[in-house]
């Protein structure tokens, strides 16, 4: 898997995640101030990198190539089925579209701002959860393909963005095709994870790597199809 392939799942895995915190970070940031906001933010982002490096290096000590690989698979598997189940059900109108503006209004009538140490433990934790995504995806691709620097580069890159486009704005980045990004990434991460596990059980895929565009054209299409499917019963039941 090239570099480039690696870099576009991180980053776009990563971009979502921060657009959440970022929603975070901001109502934080208005209730006790950016400066205050931004150090609990480094410290959950100092956080996420000690576990890139610990998961990295524990995969990598793993003296089983094939255990290794294994591990990666399920990860994956369990991570991408999650994000396309939701991107199914949000676009079969089964589940509500996440709308950053109302989770940004939300927060900020929280109690939680009232008190300051109480609104950095907010920006902290959200940070660091919605993180952990994004270290799972950046350690699982970047220690099986070998290109973990990469992975995390990404990453740190979709970071940048969010921050300069919503410090910018001032506002939640509630624009951002969310649910569109989670169906595209829950199908990649799904065909990383199949390709993966089943060639860790011994399964030779036909055509080695290029087996992977098409299991991801495998699992776009069934999930395009299973959104067409549960919209139906749904718009006649609404008749």
């Amino acid at each position: 898997m090239s570099d480039l392939s690696v870099m576009i799942a991180a980053f776009l895995t990563a971009a979502v995640e921060w657009v959440e915190a970022f929603t975070i970070v901001l109502a934080v940031a208005l209730a006790i101030g950016w400066q205050r906001a931004i150090a609990a933010s480094l410290a959950a982002l100092a956080v996420l990198a000690a576990l890139t490096l610990f998961g990295a290096s524990a995969i990598s000590a793993i003296g089983n190539l094939r255990i290794a690989q294994f591990i990666i698979g399920i990860f994956l598997l369990l991570f991408g089925l999650r994000w396309l189940a939701k991107a199914i059900a949000r676009g079969a109108g089964l589940k509500p579209l996440h709308d950053e503006a109302a989770a940004f209004a939300k927060l900020s009538a929280s109690a939680a701002l009232a008190e300051r140490r109480g609104a950095m433990l907010v920006a902290f934790q959200g940070v660091l959860f919605e993180g952990l995504e994004v270290w799972l995806i950046v350690v699982a691709l970047g220690v099986q393909t070998g290109h973990t620097a990469a992975a995390a580069a990404a990453a740190i890159a979709a970071l940048l963005v969010v921050m300069a486009i919503g410090t910018a704005l001032r506002a939640p980045l509630a624009r951002v095709p969310e649910n569109t990004i989670k169906f595209g990434v829950g199908c990649a991460i799904l065909s990383f994870g199949t390709f993966w596990t089943l060639a860790a059980l011994g399964y030779q895929w036909p055509l080695g790597d290029y087996s992977l565009p098409a299991l991801l054209g495998f699992y776009a299409v069934g999930g395009l199809l299973l959104i067409s499917a549960f919209k139906r019963p749904a718009a006649m039941a609404a008749r």
